[in-house]
């Protein structure tokens, strides 16, 4: 509860005008987090049930020695978690662990050269800020992000910054070749067409989204991220070892624990509108720690953003007398522009796109 006389809207242009996001406070050493920052206690205090050992998001090997039982651990997963993990991904750990320690790089750098890209300009090449909804939304998370889009019309190399240049360019390339092969599995375990979800064109934009979580002085009393869905087609996140992701699956927050050399794959929103509900798009937040930072970068694959008359409904394969269209169809800078405004409580955007 905001205390009387608290000027919100002042504090919060006071924290944007200053360009150094969280990571500004941190660095001039506050020790109590700022009230803009403050979640309700019901809201932070969820916490997970770690004792259940059947709680543990599916590690799915990409190598392994059946490729139906690869399909079929996706589609189990894709169906029951929304999330899974996958290792021998084809991605080198070095190339990993360069793209965290240049996330690092990027917001650790002089404060001055790091300046040059806040912004609130989505329309921007690179953008670099503090909560995207930092005036819209009832309260900011501790974290700074910047993203920009890789796919299909990427930055020249001279427009991304120096501190992650190079392995940016890298990862998004391999991180691509994955996501067309995660899309083929993905159709095969709908029971269609290896190549149905990309002619679909459901890897033809890539969105590159790094955030960081600097040590949080007073955990209990905000989040690194508030519980959302993701409203693309699926999302490939690579987190660092301090873990903080959490799922919401039966009715409680459940850690997805952190595995050496593992991405992090989840369903967005529009997978589960053109599964038809087969797949689901599930709530997840991160919670905020002591220790820190944290890095995670969030490739979130969909169509490309410019604006499309191209229409997304459940397809028609997987509808049937018994399972009738559960939604209506949607361009996909509808479902997002709607997503942006409407999603910011919480609540999943995909019920008002119910039929």
């Amino acid at each position: 509860m905001e205390v009387a006389g608290y000027d919100r809207a002042r504090v919060l242009k006071a924290f944007d005008d200053a360009k150094t996001g969280v990571k500004g406070l941190v660095d001039a050493g506050v020790e109590k987090i700022p009230q803009i920052f403050v979640t309700p206690p019901d809201i932070v205090a969820q916490t997970s049930d770690t004792n259940r050992e059947d709680f543990s998001i599916p590690v799915i090997d990409l190598e392994g020695s059946e490729k139906d039982s690869i399909v079929e651990k996706i589609r189990h997963a894709s169906e029951t978690w929304g999330f899974f993990q996958v290792v021998n991904h084809g991605i080198p750990v070095s190339v990993l662990d360069e793209m965290v320690c240049g996330v690092r790089r990027f917001f650790e750098q002089d404060t001055e050269v790091k300046k040059q890209f806040y912004t609130r300009d989505v329309t921007r090449k690179i953008v670099y800020n503090s909560n995207f909804d930092l005036y819209s939304s009832p309260v900011a998370n501790w974290r700074d992000t910047f993203f920009c889009f890789m796919a299909p019309n990427p930055p020249k190399p001279e427009e991304l910054p120096d501190a992650c240049r190079d392995i940016q360019i890298e990862y998004s390339k391999l991180i691509l070749s994955l996501g067309f092969r995660l899309f083929g599995l993905l159709s095969e375990a709908l029971g269609l067409e290896r190549s149905h979800l990309m002619d679909m064109d459901c890897a033809k934009g890539l969105t590159f989204v790094c955030h960081y979580y600097p040590a949080c002085p007073e955990p209990e009393l905000t989040l690194g991220a508030s519980k959302h869905t993701d409203d693309g087609f699926l999302t490939v996140l690579l987190q660092d070892q301090i873990g903080g992701l959490q799922v919401f699956l039966e009715n409680q927050w459940i850690n997805v624990r952190p595995v050496p050399g593992a991405l992090v794959v989840n369903i967005g929103d529009l997978l589960q509108l053109i599964s038809n509900d087969k797949f689901r798009s599930v709530e997840h937040r991160v919670v905020a720690n002591r220790e820190g930072p944290r890095v995670s970068v969030a490739c979130f694959f969909s169509t490309s953003l410019a604006p499309s008359t191209k229409l997304y409904g459940p397809i028609k394969e997987l509808i049937s007398e018994d399972n009738p269209p559960k939604y209506r169809e949607t361009t996909v800078q509808e479902y997002v522009s709607y997503s942006y405004f409407k999603g910011l409580d919480g609540t999943s955007p995909l019920l008002h796109f119910r039929v």
